[in-house]
């Protein structure tokens, strides 16, 4: 049998090192390379899709010995949770690699960092053991960096360092959990499947560890008050780095919440369970008036990202709080799926917002207004993912978001007031559509050129995925529900 998990993971790596490694490349060749590269990724991650889960455990699991010293391995394989994001990370990539196809500034050493991060995170999502997922979870903070500082807008450097420096610090308390973890292990080693099926800690001691995991997970996520570092990385990133960032980075603080906090400190995180649903919900309340007071699209967009992710906080925490097997299967659907359709909206928006801006140089809602006239394939396209974002039924939201309303309706009645995010996003939407999207056009903004094919190739994907998964949601909740239904407190 192919090691199909591991063909996806070093794919992109393989990858960036003949960008490297070729004796001066042309900007053709090196894009040729990353998009060839991140479709065969795509292929893999399809392939892993087709070969499915199996229940509550991991499925396609490979292992080889690495630190046998301390008992650290090799070990890769996903469930209902992870095969999801890593489809979804292997679809953004690939169509990040087609946008930033144009790119001509310094393009060998772009794709190269793009390849590597792309490993990354396929990485952090199927890793196995616990030294092997940290490792992964703090690469991607350098590939990221460097990104920003060298790619980004006026201000890219102070806002790459204050986007290192946040996640890198609070990425320590995690480090300090899983060695608690470890301490605390029966068995000499770091196989995350082994916490899982049986929590090496309890009582005080499991309590700091999941203070620890929270900490660095809120900074990653972001939830309020740690998300301040996101807005100036998401301005001043380049497109596609705000694109990989909410679209997948942000992933890895709620799902590394349910894989270490909900799953290895499960006793713990009930009874702080109603703690965490509370900063879920005001994160969420917060990310929706932010984004409501906005002038820039760009941070509009942003500071959506942190109502939306506050969402699967909410669904997390009613998870944990629950004893309800139904309720708490329905909590983690909508949470993953949630994770699954903002990587997909969020990164049909920020791509939308980077082409507005390479056309206008601006970003200010003020200075638009008629662009459904004068770029219509652009207006429409923003049009759709707006109203995705804003939790239209019919799109990728609806489904998530409604399930995790149900399940916080049957574990914590009084958080629903959550809810009250969905009607403040509608309006954030509907206020910026009508000062940059209808009305009469600017004089000066009448000779836009509207998407091109590259820039269609980008979108469009994501755009009949968003459809797809807001009609017919279960082509993505069978997988997950798999897992989530056999999960126990």
């Amino acid at each position: 049998m192919l090691p199909l998990v591991s063909i996806t993971l070093f794919l992109p790596l393989a990858g960036a090192a003949l960008v490297l490694g070729l004796p001066r490349p042309t900007a053709r060749t090196v894009h040729g390379i990353g998009i060839g590269t991140a479709a065969l990724t795509l292929a893999g991650a399809l392939a892993m899709w087709l070969e499915g889960v199996s229940g509550a455990g991991f499925s396609q699991v490979e292992e080889l010995q690495w630190i046998p010293v301390i008992g650290a391995a090799y070990r890769v394989g996903v469930d209902g949770i992870s095969l999801p994001l890593v489809l979804l990370s292997a679809v953004l990539f690939l169509v990040a690699f087609i946008f930033t196809s144009s790119l001509r500034e310094r393009p060998r050493a772009y794709v190269a960092l793009a390849l590597l991060l792309e490993t990354t995170a396929i990485g952090t999502f199927s890793a196995l053991d616990a030294i092997l997922f940290y490792v992964f979870f703090e690469v991607s903070l350098v590939s990221m960096y460097f990104m920003i500082a060298g790619w980004g807008h006026e201000e890219r450097q102070r806002a790459a360092l204050m986007f290192f420096l946040y996640t890198l610090l609070g990425s320590l308390p995690l480090l300090l959990a899983i060695l608690g973890l470890y301490l605390g292990s029966p068995e000499s080693g770091f196989d995350m499947r082994a916490w899982i099926a049986n929590p090496p800690l309890e009582g005080a001691a499991a309590m700091w560890a999941l203070v620890a995991m929270l900490i660095t997970f809120a900074v990653k996520t972001p939830a309020v008050p740690l998300h301040t570092w996101l807005p100036a990385a998401h301005v001043q990133a380049p497109t596609v780095g705000s694109v990989i960032l909410a679209g997948i980075m942000l992933k890895f603080g709620t799902y590394g919440l349910i894989r270490f906090a909900l799953q290895m400190t499960p006793e713990a995180f009930h009874k702080a369970g109603v703690v965490v649903l509370i900063f879920g919900v005001v994160s969420a309340l917060y990310g929706a008036f932010a984004a409501l007071a906005q002038t820039d699209l760009k941070r509009l967009v942003a500071y959506t990202s942190v109502n939306h992710m506050g969402y699967v906080i909410v669904g997390v925490a009613a998870a944990a709080l629950t004893l309800d097997p139904s309720v708490r299967a329905t909590a983690l659907d909508g949470a993953v799926l949630q994770m699954f359709s903002h990587g997909l909206v969020t990164g049909t928006l920020f791509f939308l917002v980077g082409m507005i801006q390479d056309r206008a140089h601006s970003r200010e809602m003020s200075e638009f207004g008629g662009l459904l006239k004068t770029v219509p394939l652009l207006g429409w396209s923003f049009v759709l993912a707006a109203f995705a974002s804003l939790g239209l039924p019919g799109l990728a939201h609806f489904p998530a978001e409604f399930q995790i309303f149900l399940a916080t309706l049957g574990s914590a009645p009084v958080a629903v007031v959550v809810i009250l995010g969905i009607a403040i996003i509608a309006g954030t939407f509907l206020k910026a559509l009508r000062e940059a999207f209808l009305g009469e056009p600017r004089q000066q903004r009448h000779a836009m050129p509207d998407l091109s094919t590259r820039e269609l190739l980008a979108v469009v994907p994501l755009l009949v995925l968003t459809v797809a998964t807001g009609v017919a949601p279960s082509w993505v909740l069978d997988i997950i529900h798999q897992t989530t239904s056999a999960l126990v407190l």
